[in-house]
């Protein structure tokens, strides 16, 4: 198993990533939690990751922290919740927010999140209610460059979490006026979504 991996990000496209390690490019799919602490392109990086293997291919899921990996290898394990909702939980709040969720059984925001529906949510508050420990404390984010398509970065990042297209335009209309990165503006989208 491919536990963590160190190199230069060759490219990076929300929620997939390319980090280039002595010439070889591994592609990554991370959660938005994690693209909120990613240097530039061509910086070196350091993640944590963890191999998912199917019958049609091999994914790689990067993090940026153990609490995250911790929380997406709990999640997958619960009935009905692979990498891509368990992705989607993981862009959509911090470890923080989903442990406070499932602690006082706040069933209406987990549903917020694209792909869980309420069955699925009741399954994660018995199934992950005595896996979680204490909330971890929140990290600062790293800025990165404006990039000149952060809107059209953004944008595919959401439909790829699982919004429609339509939600994403309006998630991304409802964000403030104002300069923003990709990064930034997602992360202001989904917060837009989880106050709705």
């Amino acid at each position: 198993m491919i536990g963590a991996i160190r190199g230069r990000i060759a490219s990076k496209a929300p929620p997939q990533l390319t980090v280039d390690v002595g010439g070889l490019g591994y592609e990554l799919e991370a959660p938005m939690s994690t693209f909120f602490h990613l240097p530039p392109v061509g910086s070196e990086v350091s993640l944590l990751t963890h191999l998912v293997v199917r019958e049609d291919a091999h994914v790689l899921y990067a993090f940026a922290t153990e609490e995250e990996r911790r929380l997406f290898r709990s999640l997958i394990r619960v009935s009905g919740v692979g990498p891509k909702i368990a992705l989607a939980l993981l862009s959509g709040m911090s470890v923080a927010a989903f442990s406070a969720c499932v602690q006082s059984e706040d069933v209406a925001a987990l549903t917020r999140v694209p792909g869980v529906g309420r069955k699925t949510a009741e399954r994660l508050i018995v199934e992950m209610r005595d896996r979680l420990g204490p909330a971890p404390a929140a990290t600062a984010v790293a800025a990165a460059p404006t990039a000149a398509t952060a809107e059209n970065e953004a944008y595919g990042a959401l439909v790829a979490l699982g919004y429609r297209p339509a939600e994403a335009t309006r998630l991304l209309k409802a964000v403030e006026p104002g300069t923003y990165t990709t990064e930034e503006l997602i992360r202001r989208a989904l917060q837009g979504a989880a106050r709705e």
